[in-house]
């Protein structure tokens, strides 16, 4: 008695599902009939066209694909500006209150100014494609490196005074001669124009190496530079 129980507990949901599914495929024919009676043979299209599964053509970014192009060549440094100059310093020493005695140094310092632009700030916002010209805007040119060459560089004339009381402080004034000619030749190269050239110099080797990379019609625009980038503390 208990086995036939079970078995007409299981078949009941069985006969179930088996009469709604009846039911629904009924409604899903009666469906298409009207469908088709409505629209004709279209119907199936638009069913065969709800279904379908579009794949859509690869598509590169070459806005992305240039910016890494240019970034290749990491920072462009495209103007130098090389100085020689003589700077003066000096220290006093005051004795009981009353006897000051001075020490000199003239320092004649070589220095040399690179300025270019930093590639790694282009970003794919910079890069435009209309009417099959490629635009590229280019960061403001930067300082990217100041320097003495310790090596062309001397002391030209280290004075104590009379009687050599002035302090003995060579190695302090050297270093003083040389912060205060790095603040002189970044001054000067600024004056000069640099960053206006390392900007002109930038646009011309940006536009060649697209030119060479197959891109005919190329036209870049320089940013100017920034009022800070002369500023040195």
């Amino acid at each position: 008695m208990r086995d036939n129980t079970s078995k007409n507990s299981l078949l009941l949901p069985m006969k179930l599902v088996g009469k709604w599914g009846k039911w629904a495929i009924a409604v899903l024919g009666l469906f298409i009939i009207l469908g088709m009676w409505r629209t004709g043979t279209n119907f199936v299209g638009e069913i065969t066209t709800f279904f379908r599964i579009e794949i859509k053509e690869p598509e590169v970014d070459i806005a992305t694909v240039i910016v890494e192009k240019i970034r290749g060549a990491s920072e462009l440094t495209t103007a130098i500006y090389t100085t020689e100059t003589v700077v003066p310093t000096h220290q006093d020493r005051e004795l009981m209150g009353t006897f000051q005695f001075r020490t000199k140094m003239l320092y004649i310092a070589y220095g040399e100014v690179k300025a270019g632009i930093d590639l790694s700030q282009l970003t794919p916002k910079n890069v435009k494609i209309v009417d099959n010209i490629l635009y590229i805007q280019l960061p403001a040119p930067q300082i990217l490196d100041a320097n003495i060459d310790v090596t062309r560089s001397r002391i030209y004339d280290y004075d104590r005074g009379a009687f050599n009381l002035g302090p003995d402080v060579g190695a302090e004034l050297q270093t003083l001669a040389q912060q205060t000619t790095l603040k002189k030749i970044v001054a000067g190269a600024c004056e000069q124009g640099l960053l206006n050239e390392a900007n002109d110099r930038a646009k011309l080797a940006i536009t060649q190496l697209l030119n060479l990379a197959g891109h005919e019609r190329v036209e870049v625009t320089t940013t100017p530079p920034y009022l800070k980038t002369c500023q040195q503390s």
